[in-house]
């Protein structure tokens, strides 16, 4: 059986270090790598924490989790903690699921730093 290679670590972006650009599927194979780089960028305070969807296809249960868990930190010192530029299939995911309710989901990175 072959084993998944292991995924990179996300790094936030070099012009706003408060931003998360991901990749590709966020499932369970790749939320310990994200958790991992949200941690960080969390021990941090950062006043505000946008996570950039804008090029993830699909997100599982287990990265919804791992969303959860970095909003509950993040609003825990008083941040605020966004999501940004769903695709049309990962935004079904968060209503079906409700968490649309949940999460602060903006069209843009752009928009959602204009938003703090």
């Amino acid at each position: 059986m072959k084993k998944p290679a292991s995924s990179p670590v996300p790094k936030p972006r070099k012009d706003h270090p408060n931003v998360l650009p991901l990749e590709g599927e966020i499932d369970l194979h790749v939320s310990p790598a994200v958790t991992a780089s949200l941690n960080a960028m969390i021990e941090k305070k950062p006043k505000q924490l946008v996570i950039d969807l804008t090029q993830v296809p699909y997100i599982d249960s287990a990265g919804l989790a791992t969303f959860i868990e970095a909003m509950q930190k993040v609003e825990a010192y008083g941040g605020k903690f966004a999501l940004a530029g769903l695709q049309e299939t990962v935004r079904s995911i968060f209503e079906i699921s409700r968490l649309d309710q949940v999460f602060q989901i903006f069209p843009d990175v752009d928009t959602a730093l204009a938003a703090a």
